[in-house]
């Protein structure tokens, strides 16, 4: 019996007589030669079945096959340069596992599909190689961030999806019914918790689903996404900022080195991902401010960037650029304040450019129990949900930071896509909860 390999794996079985099994993407027809070309989610074949080489009723079945039938193929591999993947199989044999038919052919046809169609059917979308090329890149950009963490000394230590409180504010919070009439919330962040397994292990990340209820509608949000969120005991908004750089262009180097097929595929303009070095430009936030004002911008201190005023900062940069120092009065309750003006905290957001904006947020925590406590009250938030919390700051509490980094817009940068709800495979926002 011939093995059965993937087509990823042609290149060491040329001159071999394999099998291998998948779905029909695409079927050519001449005469008497049919050119089915052969996906296996690893990459695409293309087969050639030859009338005269075959018995009649399995060339007709190959010459009458539907687009996505499951079919596996058995037949001998050759290099050929100009078909896709570089090897065309020679077809010996083809089984049909299921054939489409024809009545109720695959929704998904070469002709242009509005997004809204192609949204109720990202079930099958999901096939096409634009897509396919896409969720690669994401999972290499995930398999980045861990293998960049693992060997920095991080611990990944797993966070709540049930919290008992808001973390960064209580108006995006999804309210679920608990146990005997308590209330629940889906989580915002694992920053919290994190802060806690950091005193415990020193240096630690999550890596996870959160949820935000923003009924937002741009290009840049998604009400469920997945957020890596490193936290380090001993350590200052200088440190956090390190290696946020770092991360980014290990990340982006990665993706470079093994997804070149994929970005090719997606039209990624290269030479913007490899001038991704560090070291990132740095700013303060009344440096933006005045660049913001200059450019025509109408904010004004203390008001948060919009994503406008994120595309005017990055517009003349080729790298992310490092945003610090905001206004204590819109950043949330944990941020510690400078100490030299206590009106700004030691926050740090990481500004993509080409328009992507923000794409990491964090900064050095609040380690002084009093201060905390102030600051809970001065945000209106539940002293008891926080009591654990609390606690951190009462046994051995020491300077510590960590951030945020959405996957979803990471990917969305490096692919150069328009919209984020491509960037995961089901995307759920404010209109879309199917399929």
């Amino acid at each position: 019996m011939p093995s059965r390999i993937t087509i990823a794996e042609a290149a060491a079985h040329v001159g071999e007589t394999v099998e291998i099994a998948g779905w029909l993407y695409n079927l050519r027809r001449s005469g008497k030669i049919a050119f089915p070309i052969l996906r296996d989610g690893y990459g695409l074949m293309q087969c050639v079945a030859v009338k005269s080489a075959l018995p009649e009723e399995l060339f007709e079945s190959i010459r009458n096959l539907t687009q996505e039938s499951s079919i596996v193929v058995t037949g001998k591999l050759r290099a050929e340069q100009r078909a896709p993947g570089g090897f065309e199989m020679d077809v010996e044999n083809l089984e049909i596992l299921q054939r489409v038919p024809e009545s109720d052919p695959y929704p998904i046809t070469p002709k242009d599909h509005g997004i809204e169609f192609l949204m109720d059917h990202r079930h099958l979308w999901l096939r096409s190689q634009r897509q396919h090329a896409i969720i690669r890149v994401r999972h290499e950009v995930i398999k980045a961030v861990r293998d960049y963490f693992d060997s920095h000394g991080f611990t990944l230590v797993d966070t709540p999806i049930f919290t008992p409180a808001a973390c960064e504010g209580t108006t995006t919070l999804f309210e679920v019914d608990y146990f005997e009439d308590n209330k629940a919330y889906l989580t915002q962040s694992g920053q919290l918790y994190n802060e806690a397994t950091a005193m415990a292990f020193g240096k630690t990340y999550c890596f996870g689903p959160t949820f935000r209820a923003e009924k937002s509608k741009t290009r840049r949000h998604l009400t469920e996404f997945w957020m890596v969120e490193p936290e380090m005991a001993y350590a200052t908004l200088e440190d956090v900022k390190r290696v946020a750089e770092e991360l980014l262009v290990f990340i982006v180097h990665r993706v470079l080195e093994n997804r070149a097929e994929e970005l090719k595929r997606l039209e990624r303009d290269v030479s913007k991902l490899e001038a991704i070095q560090s070291p990132f430009p740095r700013m303060t936030y009344d440096d933006a401010v005045k660049i913001l004002q200059a450019k025509g911008s109408e904010i004004q201190w203390g008001g948060d960037f919009g994503g406008t005023d994120e595309t005017l900062l990055t517009e003349d940069q080729s790298k992310p650029i490092m945003v610090d120092r905001f206004p204590a009065a819109f950043k949330a309750f944990y941020f510690q304040p400078a100490e030299d003006r206590p009106d700004v905290v030691l926050g740090v957001d990481v500004l993509a450019p080409e328009g992507y904006g923000e794409i990491i947020g964090g900064g050095q925590r609040i380690h002084d129990p009093e201060l905390l406590l102030k600051r809970i009250e001065e945000h209106h938030l539940p002293k008891e949900a926080f009591d654990w919390y609390i606690d951190l700051r009462k046994y051995g509490t020491v300077p510590h930071g960590g951030f945020g980094m959405g996957i979803e817009r990471c990917v969305a940068w490096v692919c150069g896509l328009e919209h984020i709800r491509e960037t995961i495979a089901f995307p759920r926002m404010l209109y879309t909860l199917r399929p």
